[in-house]
């Protein structure tokens, strides 16, 4: 990634309000994403990080705002049509397809591209997740939760994505298998240019990981700045690093 951010993000949310019923859930949010950045959303549980990604998607739709992509206004689009502009989610809590085989959860993430790269695909993501290779015949409802996560990841990553939206990939995962997914994510980044927006509880990994960051309290973004320089401020580690929450 150059060190000049190019002028027009790939992904620009300005001034995004959602609500739920009468709920304001995120109270004029601004992020920028740019062409090969993995940038990380951090904050409590309860924050709006997910709404975030969800409002990105189109469900829910915002309210005030726009959330627009390559240039092009997308807030009011319904979400396959956003799914077809490349960008792809692995949303929180996995949400795989629990009676299909780990090879149909990969067919299924093919489907929007068409399928027509889908045995080169295929073959990358089983040297990315080795894992998955050998359940391959499996259903997705018996495999472990970081296999499950590795499958959630590798489904998104099949359609080619210009942007990956990631929520909460650590959650619930043994320190092992979270450092491989953010490995993945990182060898994704650096190799392919691949553009990854990550909402993230384990504010360590996430930072560490991110070229920058965003902290989101009660729906509005309260810091931003580089991983490095988020990691260093006193406020960031006393919420989120040195045992707070």
């Amino acid at each position: 990634m150059s060190a000049t951010a190019p002028a027009t993000p790939l992904l620009a949310v300005r001034g995004v309000k959602t609500y739920y019923g009468n709920i304001i859930a995120l109270k004029g949010v601004d992020v920028d994403i740019h062409e090969g950045e993995i940038v990380t959303l951090i904050g409590a549980n309860g924050a709006g990080k997910s709404t975030l990604m969800m409002t990105i998607c189109g469900a829910p739709q915002a309210r005030d705002g726009t959330v627009r992509f390559a240039g092009r206004d997308i807030t009011r689009l319904p979400t396959h049509e956003i799914m077809r502009l490349r960008i792809a989610q692995s949303p929180e809590g996995r949400r795989i397809f629990p009676r299909m085989s780990v090879y149909e959860n990969l067919q299924m993430g093919a489907a929007l591209e068409g399928g027509s790269h889908f045995a080169a695909d295929l073959e990358r993501m089983f040297e990315m997740f080795p894992r998955l290779k050998e359940r391959i015949h499996q259903r997705g409802g018996t495999l472990s939760g970081g296999e499950q996560q590795m499958l959630a990841i590798a489904r998104a990553l099949m359609s080619r994505p210009r942007l990956l939206l990631l929520d909460e990939p650590s959650l619930g995962l043994a320190p092992l298998v979270v450092r491989q997914i953010f490995d993945a994510i990182r060898l994704l980044n650096e190799t392919e240019g691949l553009t990854v927006f990550l909402v993230e509880q384990n504010a360590y990994h996430a930072l560490k990981l991110a070229h920058r960051g965003y902290v989101m309290v009660n729906g509005v973004i309260t810091m931003s700045g580089t991983g490095a320089d988020l990691l260093a401020r006193p406020e960031v580690r006393s919420a989120y690093l040195d045992g707070g929450h």
